[in-house]
């Protein structure tokens, strides 16, 4: 209350000193003892600036605040979502600025590693990402384990910073598109129940206690997650803070686009390539035509999805028979967010989230987005 009303002193003093033209007449509730009238009115005019810059500004939701409002009430695992997320929003700030300044610091470009355990090329943001991601979050103290797409094998966090959570993430989601500044992310899961496991505890989707994804595109929009619902941030440059913009996020029962890679098309199965010859002519269930929509980055691809309605797919095929997206830090956690959102993710044959893992780094197909659009494309799987 005393910052505010500093704040509010300061602001009136500097509007009313000048540049403000007044009308006719002023109020003599508004007028100041001593003062002339061209003040009163521009205290008046800095009063009206005031009402709207607290609305946008002042009295706006962070993430810091929407977590800290849901720990109230004693909830240990809420506490230590906060920890975690403030780990999360740190190393995104990082990733986003990075991502900014990769054309003008040199950091666009294959990383000359080699391949990654997925049989990729790595690109230098995929190694600076996952860095950045892993200090945030074991500086978090609350992890026992981080699997990253980026890493053969699990990390375990032991001493002063391990903890009973599981951290899996794809630190820098369709980083081939960064030479070209085209939309890029990253997708997270937190799992609790892991503080004592000598092993990486593979877990089904289900089990997530949190789950989300940050866009970094023509703004940096942090989509999460924690089990009630869906709510997006946007990063507010100025003040460095996530601002509660997509409160309550529903995805429409069924939409109008689909996102696909159609150069895999030949190898599909016939069924399935009835069913998109079938949504494109506007035969499919809705009578509608659908159109293509594909930016080459899951994220970018679940974000519009999310919000616009409609289906993501990236079926099994003949070339990657168990589907190309890894299920514990791509599938999963876009699954988790698509149901608390209203929608539906499948292999075609299975909920994603009650698949048990076998390893980290598994593959599965999926259909993701629109509840009614999900079902009717599972048919064709």
């Amino acid at each position: 209350m005393i910052r505010v009303v500093l704040i509010s002193t300061m602001m009136l003093a500097v509007l009313a000193s000048g540049g403000m033209q007044a009308p006719a007449a002023v109020p003599q509730a508004l007028r100041l003892r001593g003062g002339s009238a061209a003040t009163h009115v521009r205290v008046k005019k800095a009063e009206e600036f005031l009402k709207v810059y607290s609305k946008k500004d002042r009295l706006s939701t962070t993430l810091s605040d929407f977590l800290r409002e849901k720990a109230i009430g004693g909830d240990p695992t809420m506490r230590d979502l906060e920890a975690i997320f403030s780990g999360i929003q740190s190393a995104c700030r990082s990733i986003a600025d990075m991502v900014g300044k990769a054309g003008i610091q040199d950091m666009t470009g294959m990383a000359g590693t080699g391949e990654n355990v997925q049989g990729e090329e790595q690109k230098k943001l995929d190694i600076l990402s996952n860095d950045v991601f892993k200090d945030k979050l074991t500086k978090s103290g609350c992890m026992a384990y981080l699997g990253s797409e980026e890493e053969d094998e699990a990390i375990r966090i032991t001493g002063k910073f391990g903890g009973d959570y599981i951290a899996v993430f794809d630190p820098l989601d369709g980083s081939s598109n960064i030479d070209a500044a085209i939309s890029v992310g990253t997708i997270f899961g937190i799992y609790k129940g892991a503080k004592n496991a000598e092993e990486f505890p593979l877990k089904k989707g289900s089990e997530q206690v949190a789950a989300g994804y940050c866009m970094y595109s023509t703004c940096t929009i942090l989509m999460i997650t924690i089990g009630d619902g869906v709510n997006g941030f946007t990063l507010d440059s100025s003040s460095g803070e996530f601002v509660l913009t997509h409160p309550n996020v529903a995805m429409p029962k069924r939409g109008k686009i689909y996102s696909c890679n159609q150069g895999n098309i030949p190898a599909w199965p016939e069924s399935l390539k009835t069913y998109f010859d079938k949504i494109c002519r506007g035969e499919g269930e809705s009578k509608t035509k659908y159109g293509l929509r594909y930016i080459g980055s899951m994220v970018g691809d679940m974000h519009r999805t999310l919000l616009y309605g409609g289906l993501f797919l990236y079926p099994a095929d003949a070339k990657n028979k168990n589907g190309k997206l890894r299920l514990l830090y791509e599938a999963s956690p876009m699954a988790m967010l698509a149901e608390q959102a209203g929608g539906k993710a499948s292999t075609g044959k299975e909920r994603v989230l009650d698949i048990e893992p076998q390893e980290l780094h598994q593959r599965v197909p999926i259909f993701i987005g629109s509840a009614d659009d999900v079902d009717e494309a599972c048919k064709y799987a």
